[in-house]
């Protein structure tokens, strides 16, 4: 009998490589612990690996939204889509000491105390006794803008207020109702109101514009020279605003 058990175990050992297979407690692993075909990483392709580790460590698409939304909403607006403000501080008022400028020869038929601007040279002239003038740099308008003729100072207002023409506001709807005078506001020092129409010859505090065709059509000049000019030009001084002056009207000495 014992021959036989031992034969019969003897067997089954021999066959046990067989069965190496099986999902027995003799198995490499167990079958709880394999990969199902199913759920194999084998199978997946990159892009589902990069999609599921980009979910899980980026915001969700709603979180982003919200995120940019947020970005967005708290970013300031471009100046141009602004509201205008119905009043602006023009700054700071400093004293500006009177700047003469240059000396030329002048020669044109022009009555001595009035003032003649030559828009294309981009000058100046307060004529003087002796044949002489003061001439000064000045920007006039841009392209479009320019005008001619003869305007009398209607008076003269030190650190003036802004007060943007609707059609300048139309043009640019941002800008202000009204600017107080200051060392910021575009008419800068002074400025000399030209009869009854919108122009004016008056200050800036940009020196940069000053030989360029860059205004909406009135003179400017220096803060020091129009303070200067303002000195002796009064109420009813002639202002003659000519395209071109003839170059033999006015010479540097």
């Amino acid at each position: 009998m014992w021959r036989s058990v031992i034969v019969a175990l003897t067997f089954l050992a021999g066959s046990l490589p067989a069965y190496a297979g099986w999902d027995g407690p003799w198995a490499e692993k167990p079958f709880w612990e394999r990969e199902s075909p199913r759920h194999s990483s084998k199978g997946m392709s990159k892009k589902s690996h990069a999609a599921k580790w980009s979910d899980e460590d980026a915001p969700a698409p709603k979180a982003r939204k919200k995120k940019h939304q947020a970005v967005a909403k708290a970013a300031p607006k471009p100046a141009a889509e602004q509201e205008p403000q119905e009043l602006v501080q023009g700054g700071p008022r400093p004293d500006i000491a009177p700047k003469a400028p240059e000396t030329v020869a002048f020669h044109g038929n022009y009555p001595v105390g009035s003032i003649v601007i030559d828009t294309a040279a981009r000058r100046l002239y307060y004529v003087k006794s002796g044949g002489q003038a003061f001439r000064y740099p000045i920007a006039v308008g841009k392209t479009g803008f320019t005008w001619t003729g003869t305007q009398p100072i209607a008076r003269k207002q030190a650190w003036p207020d802004w007060v943007p023409p609707a059609e300048m506001r139309e043009r640019k709807p941002n800008l202000p109702e009204r600017m107080t005078g200051g060392i910021n506001n575009p008419l800068g020092a002074m400025a000399l109101y030209l009869g009854n129409s919108l122009y004016r010859i008056h200050g800036t505090s940009d020196s940069s514009s000053i030989g360029t065709a860059s205004s909406s059509g009135c003179i400017r000049m220096h803060n020091a020279h129009v303070v200067h000019l303002a000195s002796m030009a009064g109420v009813g001084t002639q202002v003659t605003v000519l395209k071109s002056l003839p170059s033999k009207v006015a010479s540097a000495d």
